[in-house]
């Protein structure tokens, strides 16, 4: 019999939360021994020095093991150049991808930033972006991008990825199944890639089947609709593209993460609700909640409703937790 409290315990750790603010204030505290989250995401506004951030992050990890919870996954977006939460003067410049010129510019990177997050007891890092972005195309990601040629960007890809995990950082990809030959900005607006199975296969996707290989930690689906695929559901609350395509297809067996779900691309056009029904449908292991803990409680208690009404999505809940369980133990492995 699945009690209550197991419901609430599996359902905290399905979801990573972004807060307000730089201490181990009240909303923190809430996430993490109210929720149970199973991380935390920073962003620029969570950090004024590395004093302070280490801080922070170690107070943090310190009261979800004083909650009973295991190792707290602390992530960051540290893409490097217009994309890094981390930045000068307080701390050290990290190139983006486009100034990387080779793999082993790329392992400098990883290491760099390895040593950098790590000082500041982070230990995720939501990259590297395996996006492609055509030649003559005005892709929205053509600054964050590593090139215009899957290979290239496989390359690139795979030693970021073997470089974080050396310096004990866990990489999470993205944005599957691939948002390089989009325009529109998700974060405003859903955006729609009108291309083929076929397409996706000889282009998008072929960093990413590379990354998979590689041992990636985790995967990041991103807020586009591709119609010829699922013409429904954008990737993130789609089954056919995470469980179907991902999972099955590519066979990834690792832990799963949706982009933000606060997003235009979803919120505009979808409740909570909706949303945690069609994560859970997916097979998606973590939701992304980035901005509003009112959200994450909302998202919190229509899992639990949902897991309570559909026993099916209960046992699907225990893969997701021994994947996330698993995470965690590589997080902790001493470095």
């Amino acid at each position: 019999m699945t009690t209550a409290r197991t419901v609430e315990r599996m359902a905290g750790q399905r979801i990573m939360s972004g807060f307000h603010g730089t201490t181990l204030n009240t909303d923190l505290r809430f996430l993490i021994d109210t929720i149970g989250v199973c991380g935390i995401i920073l962003f620029s506004r969570n950090i004024e020095s590395p004093g302070q951030l280490r801080d922070l992050c170690a107070g943090a990890a310190e009261y979800a093991e004083s909650a009973g919870l295991s190792r707290l996954l602390i992530a960051v977006d540290q893409e490097g150049g217009s994309v890094a939460r981390l930045r000068p003067p307080e701390f050290g410049y990290l190139p983006g991808a486009p100034e990387l010129t080779d793999e082993a510019d790329a392992e400098t990177y990883a290491a760099a930033a390895a040593e950098q997050l790590r000082r500041m007891h982070i230990n995720m890092n939501m990259a590297p972006v395996l996006d492609v972005a055509p030649p003559g195309f005005d892709s929205i990601m053509k600054d964050r991008v590593y090139g215009r040629d899957p290979d290239r960007v496989s390359r690139m890809g795979r030693a970021v990825i073997r470089g974080l995990r050396k310096g004990g950082i866990l990489p999470v990809a993205k944005h599957f199944p691939g948002i390089g030959r989009t325009t529109s900005d998700s974060h405003l607006d859903r955006p729609d890639l009108a291309v083929s199975p076929e397409s996706l296969q000889r282009y998008d996707l072929i960093p990413f089947r590379d990354a998979i290989r590689e041992g990636v930690s985790g995967i990041m689906l991103s807020h586009i609709r591709y119609p010829a695929i699922d013409g429904d559901w954008p990737a993130s609350l789609s089954t056919i593209i995470s469980r179907d395509l991902l999972r099955r297809k590519l066979g990834y067996t690792g832990v799963v993460f949706t982009d933000d779900l606060e997003m235009g691309a979803i919120s505009k056009y979808y409740d909570i609700s909706e949303i945690m029904a069609r994560v859970l449908e997916a097979e998606t292991d973590v939701a992304l909640i980035c901005e509003s803990r009112s959200v994450t409680g909302e998202a919190f208690e229509t899992m639990c409703r949902h897991m309570t009404d559909n026993p099916a999505h209960v046992e699907q809940a225990r893969h997701s937790i021994r994947r996330i369980a698993a995470l965690k133990e590589i997080a902790n492995e001493p470095k």
